[in-house]
């Protein structure tokens, strides 16, 4: 395969992919009703210069990291994902390590979830994707920090304050999650990776992971401090997808109320700040 062929193939699949199935709003005249390179460049988080070069055949070798930021933001099949790695030169990730696809049925849901704040995560609690909402309400550090256990014990932040059960109960099950992924999946070096920065690092999480106690999540109903728009008391539910491993967390205020207002305007500066 040739960089020709990987910019034909990403150029075609641009093409294909209207905005608003994006999560982008259109605006203005197009001359096509594809992604612009600098809409594709925006969703898969690297530079317009380096689409230009990857259509165009004139950058090799993208990484792997580039090629599935690539196929998600185009929203890939599985085939076409796997298509996409082989033009790259190579091979999509395997079983042997945790899984970051996400399928188009899953895209549609939480393109549907607009009064939500939603997040997917992998099995190891990465972030793979998120509403503007999300972002807006979790305004987390970026980066490999993003991970949400490793941010939860090396790295808390206020805005979300749980009562001791509700710590507890939260330690228990994301440590647990690792613990299940990691039986799952034995050759991802970067979840043991994770796991061994976590257990040299925090006390709290080796007592945990040492302990040895499994639990599942369960809803919970959490108070969030927004410098924006105040407190708000949300629902907490985590969704799991079964086929491709992945957790969708959405937090939801009950209609009517002062916290769904809150919600309600912080969707408005999420929009305001993710078209910026």
């Amino acid at each position: 395969m040739t960089a020709t062929e990987f910019g034909q193939a990403l150029r075609r699949w641009r093409d294909g992919v209207r905005p608003e199935a994006a999560g982008l709003t259109s605006m203005g005249q197009r001359r096509a009703s594809g992604l612009r390179r600098e809409e594709l460049a925006l969703l898969a988080g690297i530079s317009v210069d380096y689409v230009t070069r990857l259509e165009q055949g004139r950058a090799t070798g993208p990484s792997a990291q580039v090629v599935e930021a690539l196929a998600r933001a185009l929203r890939l099949g599985r085939d076409e994902r796997e298509h996409l790695f082989l033009l790259a030169g190579l091979a999509a990730p395997g079983h042997g390590v945790v899984p970051t696809h996400i399928t188009p049925g899953v895209r549609r849901l939480l393109d549907r979830l607009t009064g939500a704040a939603v997040s997917v995560y992998d099995a190891a609690w990465n972030p793979i994707t998120a509403n503007a909402l999300w972002s807006a309400l979790d305004g987390g550090p970026p980066g490999p920090a993003r991970n949400i256990v490793w941010r939860h014990f090396l790295q808390p932040t206020d805005r979300v304050v749980h009562t001791d059960d509700q710590e507890q109960a939260f330690r228990t099950s994301v440590v647990s999650d690792l613990r299940a992924a990691l039986a799952r999946y034995p050759a991802d070096r970067d979840l043991r990776a994770l796991i061994d920065d976590l257990l040299t690092r925090s006390p709290e999480f080796a007592a945990v992971w040492e302990a040895g106690v499994m639990r599942v999540h369960s809803s919970a109903r959490k108070t969030v401090h927004h410098p924006q728009v105040g407190t708000m008391v949300l629902d907490c539910d985590v969704l799991t997808v079964p086929d491709g491993d992945l957790r969708i967390v959405a937090y939801t205020a009950e209609p009517g109320t002062p916290d769904c207002d809150r919600l309600t305007l912080l969707g408005v500066v999420g929009q305001q700040t993710f078209a910026e």
